[in-house]
């Protein structure tokens, strides 16, 4: 397609309630029972879906910029929409009951697997309603697997665990999808304020967030999670059922080229293997691998803070950790865990056996949301990188779980790490 065919003409920069009449599809986010997704609505963000849009942002969230480009190119039309025949999920995830407790999820659709399923009739009519959410099969294949099965912490049984060391695992992608009164109740603000703050920090990219109260979705330009099921799906929200889990923020450097200046690497791949484990014992594991690099502050950031701390009068030291973070990012952590217990919820679960975490953020924010846990499964010392002891040991003094009792601030003073001139 040559670019001039795209759509041309008056571009709306903006539009206002009521401009372009009543919605079609109007979302009740908290339609509850048994409405099913026909109650709730469907979720409708793409360009070309016209009065039908009843969602700000676009589907794909960051990667609709590319999309911008492929069209722009003239590699893809912009009318392109998904022919969805055989992409159905490869097994069931709910409904669960979750799905309608009010304020349960509040950054997720979780309907949006079922779209083809649900709205099939609709997609044949002609409207433009995509899946925010896909459910596959895969193997995973880590050294560090290999390695368990040698030491003999792990054994292969056909199934889950194969001769190569590969893993069976059922793999979801899910894209975020936030209603946006759920999202700043979660956070204790005013829905304006949260409309007005996104709408200025992303440049102005979305002036409907302030002109259209109306519009109560937004999929906002970032990155999603994928989840790792080791064992059977079933069994997730299964209290019979013995579950481990993992909940993993993203690091780049850590989780793919293997830095050794924190224990990202080293904590998913204990999950893993503890996951597998606990579906190789007739229950199930659960990897939740959230897009939030570098504590939601981005991998630039996180790299001048690597420069400041090993730069820092007396080094890399962990009683300055959190300090130096914040000097840079103008905050120390900008996950804010708050949003994260929803796919949990989404899951139908309501209590994690073995939480493989010691981060008191991602604790707390599951229990206030009603999340029962039992075990918390630490780090083994033996796995924590000479130089990531910085970060380990000053995210004990924080409020991290530790079995042993938190550094003294005359310990953390002694924790200094590798210098810039010896990496």
């Amino acid at each position: 397609m040559n670019p001039a065919e795209a759509p041309t003409g008056h571009i709306r920069l903006t539009s206002h309630p009521g401009s372009r009449g009543p919605v079609r599809f109007p979302i009740d986010w908290n339609a509850g029972g048994n409405a099913g997704a026909d109650g709730r609505g469907p979720v409708i963000a793409t360009v070309n879906s016209g009065s039908h849009r009843n969602a700000i942002g676009a589907h794909g969230g960051s990667y609709s910029i590319y999309r911008a480009l492929a069209i722009s190119s003239g590699a893809m039309s912009a009318s392109s929409k998904p022919d969805l025949h055989d992409t159905s999920p490869v097994c069931e995830i709910g409904p669960h009951p979750q799905w309608s407790e009010a304020g349960k999820i509040v950054s997720l659709d979780p309907w949006g697997h079922r779209v083809a399923q649900d709205f099939g009739s609709l997609i044949e009519e002609g409207i433009d309603i995509r899946p925010s959410i896909a459910i596959t099969k895969a193997r995973l294949t880590l050294p560090e697997i290999r390695e368990a099965i040698a030491a003999g912490r792990m054994a292969v049984d056909g199934e889950i665990v194969h001769e190569a060391g590969d893993i069976s695992v059922t793999k979801i992608a899910i894209d975020p999808v936030w209603w946006l009164p759920g999202v700043a109740e979660r956070f204790e603000v005013s829905e304006n304020s949260l409309r007005r703050c996104l709408f200025e920090q992303t440049g102005g990219m979305y002036p409907e967030l302030v002109t259209r109260p109306d519009l109560s979705v937004f999929l906002p330009p970032i990155g999603g999670m994928t989840l790792y099921i080791m064992g059977d799906p079933a069994y997730l929200g299964d209290t019979s059922r013995m579950l481990t889990c993992r909940v993993h923020d993203e690091c780049n450097g850590s989780d793919v080229f293997g830095s050794d200046i924190c224990t990202c690497r080293p904590y998913l791949t204990h999950g893993i293997e503890e996951a597998t484990r606990q579906a190789q014992a007739g229950g199930v594991g659960l990897i939740v691998y959230n897009r939030k690099e570098g504590r939601a502050l981005g991998e630039v950031t996180k790299f001048l803070v690597y420069n400041a701390r090993k730069r820092q009068p007396g080094g890399d030291q962990a009683s300055t950790y959190f300090e130096r973070t914040e000097c840079v990012a103008g905050v120390q952590d900008a996950r804010f865990q708050q949003l994260m217990p929803d796919v949990i919820h989404w899951l139908g679960i309501r209590r994690i056996d073995r939480f493989v975490s010691m981060s008191n953020m991602k604790h707390d924010a599951l229990t206030e949301g009603g999340i029962e846990i039992g075990e918390r499964v630490p780090i083994p010392d033996d796995m924590v990188p000479a130089d990531a002891s910085v970060e380990m040991e000053a995210k004990k003094a924080a409020g991290y779980f530790t079995p042993e009792a938190p550094p003294t601030a005359a310990e953390l003073s002694k924790t200094v790490g590798r210098e810039l001139g010896k990496f």
